[in-house]
């Protein structure tokens, strides 16, 4: 395993695009590793969800989605970063796509799906005056996969200010992150990849009878994560790709998926394997060859 390494060294590229309706667009790039892209979108949607838009530009058309409490969710499961609020969600590749306990993404297929570039943004008039900041982010395609909207000055709400009088202060975690994450200049304020904190997880599908049953195995892992006094998430799931085989569990440290778990199988998984690093092979899936 590669050790977290707090400080992000600087790319030193920035391009500029001119627009055909006058002004530009200015664009500096950074480090899109998993634990850096990880830890600023930790920051951004759990920290800073307050202040933050997210959206998809294209010439035609504008998507633009607000956060109007925390996220319920923000997850990284197989390579995508999964958020979910009360009314949408959004799935970031950040990380390779294997594709389920098979991994049956050809290698071509996660090369396109990753976010293989990013860049904060500064979106400037005709005149040379910046007004709008962001971050984007684009895949192995070069496809631009999403914007993430950051504080503007000139807009309070959904009204603009008036002319000449910006709230300068807004600029503050464009700033902020900038320093991080482009220049440098500071460490990132973290020990180790905020999103890859050890979770296991039950399948709450309701595409196979069997994962319908969920909630014992929920229970009985809880309790026997809570009796192993162990720092493990329990959490619920959507679909984990194992369908008919339910409930079915997945545990994020060794990308471990197991079918039929009931409540006692639940917990000798966290006796045997979350404690004592022992998978239990009669229920591990795959099925592991002798």
């Amino acid at each position: 395993m590669i050790e977290f390494n707090p400080w992000v060294t600087p790319l030193n590229q920035v391009t500029t695009d001119n627009l055909s309706t006058g002004g530009s667009i200015e664009y500096e790039y950074f480090d899109s590793s998993t634990d850096v892209l990880s830890s600023l979108l930790y920051t951004l949607f759990e920290q800073n969800w307050q202040q933050v838009g997210v959206g998809h530009i294209v010439q035609g058309g504008v998507l633009e989605l607000e956060f109007n409490a925390p996220p319920k969710i923000c997850i990284l499961y197989d390579g995508y970063l999964t958020v979910v609020t009360e009314g949408w969600h959004l799935h970031l590749c950040i990380e390779a796509n294997l594709g389920g306990p098979h991994c049956k993404t050809p290698v071509e297929l996660r090369q396109q799906r990753q976010v293989n570039r990013a860049a904060f943004y500064r979106r400037f008039n005709a005149e040379g005056i910046p007004r709008s900041w962001g971050i984007d982010f684009w895949n192995g395609a070069d496809e631009n996969l999403m914007t993430i909207f950051l504080p503007n000055p000139y807009v309070e709400g959904e009204n603009l200010l008036p002319e000449g009088k910006p709230n300068l202060s807004k600029l503050a975690l464009y700033e902020e992150l900038r320093d991080i994450y482009v220049l440098g200049n500071k460490p990132i304020p973290f020990t180790k990849n905020p999103l890859k904190h050890s979770y296991i997880s039950v399948c709450t599908s309701t595409r196979c009878l069997p994962s319908r049953k969920w909630q014992p195995t929920f229970d009985a892992l809880k309790s026997a994560v809570e009796k192993a006094g162990i720092d493990v998430e329990v959490r619920t799931s959507g679909c984990l790709e194992v369908c008919q085989l339910g409930p079915v569990v997945f545990y994020s440290d060794d990308r471990a998926w197991y079918t039929r778990v009931h409540p006692n199988v639940a917990e000798t998984i966290v006796n045997e394997h979350l404690v004592k690093g022992n998978k239990v092979s009669e229920h591990i899936y795959p099925p592991e060859s002798v």
